[in-house]
């Protein structure tokens, strides 16, 4: 059935076409959300703070049913309340997880071909990843690690890291060992 997307991105990747291309990699979730892939009520992005072509990219996504915690909310809300907004917004059933790691600010990912200034830092990343704790992640990737452009392997060594995170929560929930807290509730 219809899965939830957590897609971690500076960029939407909901727009219909993209420079006149239905399928690119700034479409992919559009296309599986018309597919009937997604389920509309717990698809949520995080970190989003790219450019937009215009607001009405803002108001289709919100009609394919995503939500949004743009990159400066972890100022406000900080990475707890992310987590909470995160935890809430995907529910129990199957979640995908989706990292581009331009996610990041350039300073922690400089090896992508889609930079964005202002982006999450790897602490804040790691942190809301390890808030997957307990749901039922079936699947994850990490996309646009573009190594000629990783001087020195930054961008190289978060993929890594992001990388053995999502293996954690997946090896967790297969083994049932997912963290718990004194009353049985799951820990990032």
């Amino acid at each position: 059935g219809p899965v939830a997307v957590l897609h971690f991105d500076a960029h939407l990747d909901t727009w219909d076409t993209y420079f006149g291309e239905p399928y690119t990699h700034g479409t992919p979730f559009r296309r599986a959300a018309e597919e009937g892939l997604l389920d509309p009520a717990r698809c949520l992005h995080i970190g989003i703070r790219g450019p937009l072509y215009s607001r009405r990219d803002l108001l289709e996504d919100a009609e394919l049913g995503f939500r949004v915690v743009r990159s400066d909310d972890f100022e406000t809300e900080g990475t707890r309340g992310v987590v909470e907004r995160m935890r809430d917004r995907l529910g129990t059933g199957p979640v995908y997880v989706s990292v581009d790691i331009d996610v990041l600010d350039p300073a922690y990912a400089p090896g992508t071909g889609t930079p964005e200034a202002g982006g999450l830092t790897s602490r804040e990343l790691l942190t809301v990843l390890r808030g997957l704790a307990g749901l039922d992640v079936v699947g994850a990737d990490i996309v646009e690690v573009a190594p000629a452009y990783d001087h020195a392997e930054i961008t190289g060594i978060a993929a890594a890291h992001v990388g053995y995170e999502l293996l954690s929560v997946l090896a967790a929930e297969v083994s049932g060992n997912a963290p718990k807290d004194s009353h049985g509730r799951f820990v990032p």
